[in-house]
């Protein structure tokens, strides 16, 4: 006997999505193999069948409904009809075999008492009680008192409230209280007027249960909606074909249909969020930099000044203290000689300023700069390595305007992510034209990087960190697609003159921000891929801490995990804290990130590791955001 167990509490976070084959593999075991190989190719959660005696659930004199006569036709009754749809027993275990070696999981429906034995022989999690049963009392009892207890589905079409409270009692007096309602009108297809689907909020209010919903109506957007209105299970008839002869396949979805449908679930989900709190999401605080207001300087005001309404403006953008501040800034001591429309900054509010100081750390230690900021942190600081950030507008620059002499540090270029005309750079392209462009544009990030080593003669091979590319816009890349992708990457790495120079990819977040939105990225997510790639195409990476965290946010790996698989092959670090999967570049301790644990994998996998905070908007009002980081990282890393 195969016993078959659900992995249900796999997916509790999520709607539990089930393609309901139930009898359109019109008796054909083939047919329900298909089935099973294409619900499960569309993503869903289970696909469910059902089990039946014929003769034991339907009368002899028992008419067709309505919906089966428009599809089968009246030359035979309901029974003749049913009974050609049974699956055996030994069918059934040969389809649970097939499942678990195609590893896709399936449960059944037991129509009448003989099935319930069968059905309970393979011990599954979820049962399923069918609209029809609801009101049998006989049926209910028996699937209580079989040797476990597994999670109910209890579907309620054709049924008031008072027959559903009845069956929950019959449940729950029997010691069952694993049970989800679902919402049901069996009518096929089920007329939008005839859906009502607030009901399924007032079964879950009335009797405090979990609710989801059985569908029937023609096209994916009612069960979509369902989930948007609390539905934690969605059950949908699924087809090979919607033109095969049967009683049900008219008010089926087919396979492309099916894949829709679970990708707009899985998207609502998304956008239902957890409802704790209204936060600032990562894409409106770009949109608060540009759109929104600040708190600035209406005039020069000089360190020790007294604030007055007369030394404040409120104008855009939004890249200082938030004009919701305007009160608690009157009648401070300005800590800094400020210019007209210079900025206030949170810490404006404060009675002392963060400023650099003396840092001790492992590893060799570093603050990013642009090349307008450089003299000013040099004048500050004496790190080990300066990590210079460029824009496509940078390339364009003097550097000799900007660097005179020589300087006793290392230095990091990190190369742009846009270049002119929002174009991303995409070594791995499958756009041969646009791959080129990128190699263009990378090697004169390349030439520019040898420029700069005459200003610091202690550094012989500098790193230049990149994203490399590999972008989707509507959803990410199958995995057997990714190899193609790494050979065009290592394709421009053959075409760059990398001499006296060291690219290193960095590690990625699944669907970063860029100018113009999200995009999934498909290269250098994944740990195995990183260390698989790099030991062939002989690369070392930079191991971007906030990157790689929202990664294993979204794909519930283990963070720590990864930083034991990547460290080895890490020649440089982002250090940045993250939360959830879009919070990135968050202050040191802002996010879910344990340092301490991480910096002892770090000291032990790559203790000669260089490392730069990379904190959102670290850079203003002086450098403050650095600052505050190496101070919560001095002395851990």
């Amino acid at each position: 006997m195969v016993l078959w167990h659900l992995e249900i509490l796999v997916n509790m976070n999520n709607t539990i999505i089930i393609a309901e084959a139930g009898v359109n593999h019109n008796g054909d075991i083939n047919l329900a193999k298909q089935l099973i190989d294409k619900a499960g190719a569309a993503g869903v959660d289970y696909v469910k069948f059902q089990m039946f005696k014929a003769d034991k659930v339907v009368s002899k004199n028992a008419n067709k409904a309505d919906y089966q006569k428009q599809t089968t036709g009246n030359n035979e009754s309901q029974l003749d009809m049913v009974k050609q749809l049974e699956l055996s027993e030994s069918d059934y275990s040969e389809l649970q075999l097939y499942a678990s070696q195609n590893k896709v999981n399936i449960f059944s429906t037991a129509f009448d008492l003989d099935s319930i034995d069968t059905v309970n022989k393979y011990k599954p999690e979820v049962i399923k009680i069918p609209s029809g049963e609801i009101t049998n009392l006989p049926y209910l009892e028996k699937l209580c008192n079989i040797d476990y207890k597994p999670w109910i589905y209890l579907s309620t079409g054709m049924c008031t409230l008072s027959e559903i409270e009845t069956a929950i009692g019959v449940l729950r007096s029997n010691g069952q209280n694993k049970i989800t309602v679902l919402h049901c009108n069996t009518e096929y297809p089920t007329p939008m007027v005839d859906v009502n689907l607030r009901a399924m909020q007032t079964i879950g209010t009335a009797f405090d249960v979990e609710v989801g919903y059985s569908d029937h109506t023609l096209g994916i957007e009612v069960p979509i909606a369902a989930v948007a209105l609390g539905a934690r299970v969605i059950e949908k008839h699924f087809t090979l074909d919607r033109n095969m002869e049967g009683p049900d396949h008219a008010a089926s979805l087919e396979q492309d249909e099916f894949k829709a449908l679970v990708s707009g679930i899985r998207e609502i989900e998304e956008a239902m969020g957890d409802g704790l709190e209204r936060t600032i999401s990562q894409g409106e605080m770009i949109n608060r930099e540009n759109l929104a207001k600040s708190l600035v300087a209406s005039q020069d005001i000089v360190k020790g000044t007294v604030i007055e309404p007369q030394h404040l403006s409120v104008l855009s953008p939004g890249q200082g203290l938030s004009a919701q501040n305007y009160e608690k800034l009157l009648g401070r001591i300005v800590q800094r000689d400020m210019l007209e429309e210079e900025y206030f900054y949170t810490s404006d509010l404060r009675d002392t300023r963060v400023e650099p100081k003396s840092y001790k750390f492992n590893r060799p230690w570093g603050v990013p700069v642009r090349y307008h900021d450089f003299v000013e942190y040099n004048s500050k600081i004496s790190p080990d390595v300066f990590e210079f950030h460029l824009s496509y507008l940078d390339l364009d620059l003097n550097i000799e305007e900007f660097l005179t002499g020589k300087y006793e540090c290392g230095f990091v270029v990190h190369a742009p992510e846009l270049f002119s005309g929002s174009r991303l750079m995409d070594l791995a392209s499958p756009d041969e034209e646009y791959r080129q462009y990128s190699v263009r544009e990378t090697q004169r990030v390349v030439d520019i990087t040898r420029s700069l080593k005459k200003y610091f003669p202690l550094v012989e091979r500098p790193m230049i960190v990149a994203n490399i590319g590999g972008f989707t816009m509507d959803e990410p890349l199958p995995s057997e697609q990714l190899p193609e992708y790494y050979e065009r990457f290592s394709l421009s790495l053959a075409a760059l003159d990398l001499d006296g120079v060291e690219l290193i990819p960095q590690t990625m977040a699944p669907f970063p921000w860029h100018f113009g939105g999200q995009r999934y990225q498909n290269l250098f997510v994944h740990a195995e891929e990183c260390v698989h790639w790099c030991e062939k195409l002989n690369l070392r990476m930079c191991f971007d801490i906030s990157h790689s965290k929202l990664m294993c946010n979204h794909f519930k790996h283990d963070f720590y995990n990864f930083a034991k698989l990547i460290a080895p092959i890490t020649g440089h670090l982002h250090l940045g804290d993250a939360s959830g999967v879009n919070g990135e570049g968050l202050q040191i301790g802002d996010g879910d990130i344990d340092f301490d644990r991480l910096a002892r994998i770090l000291q032990h996998e790559c203790p000669q590791a260089s490392f730069i905070p990379e904190i959102w908007q670290g850079h203003k009002n002086g450098g403050e955001g650095f600052w505050i980081a190496l101070n919560k990282l001095d002395g851990i890393i």
